[in-house]
């Protein structure tokens, strides 16, 4: 009997022996699985911030932009109505202006003169009523303190920066 308890003990020990290696080699593995999930957290919050800093970039960026474009859309209804002053002055001043000697044009200027002016009309919706004639000279002015664009321009940052 006394040899049948010893083996039995020695077998119970190397039972309790075998189950404590396994907990303690689970105990490791559910450290490691502790630790990965705590770097996901840490992850996926850092995730969540830097969607936060895109959303709101990307808020800023929707503001400035419809900003340029209601500053841009000003301008162009500004350079219209001066383009229809200056077609307006065209046609008054050719029943009214008389003819001035001109020195020699440039053609080149002369093309571009007529590629804005047709880009003018086309953005309009007019059609072309000057067709191509020799340069007439207009004794119009303008006057020097009319300020065309009283806003300041647009800098890169959105703002609107100070007039020279």
């Amino acid at each position: 009997m006394s040899i049948i308890g010893i083996v039995l003990n020695v077998l119970l020990a190397t039972l309790l022996m075998a189950a404590l290696g396994m907990g303690w080699r689970l105990n490791r593995r559910l450290q490691a699985l502790r630790d990965s999930h705590d770097g996901f957290a840490i992850a996926v919050r850092e995730l969540n911030t830097a969607a936060e800093r895109a959303e709101q970039g990307l808020a800023d960026l929707r503001a400035a932009t419809d900003e340029a474009t209601d500053v841009l859309g000003d301008r162009i209804e500004k350079g219209r109505a001066l383009a229809a002053r200056l077609d307006g002055l065209i046609q008054t001043g050719r029943s009214t202006a008389r003819p001035v000697a001109q020195p020699e044009a440039d053609p080149a200027a002369e093309r571009r003169l007529g590629a804005l002016l047709a880009a003018a009309r086309e953005g309009r919706g007019q059609p072309d009523r000057l067709a191509p004639r020799a340069p007439l000279a207009l004794h119009a002015t303008i006057d020097p303190e009319d300020d065309l664009f009283e806003d300041a321009p647009l800098t890169l940052d959105g703002h609107r920066g100070a007039r020279r």
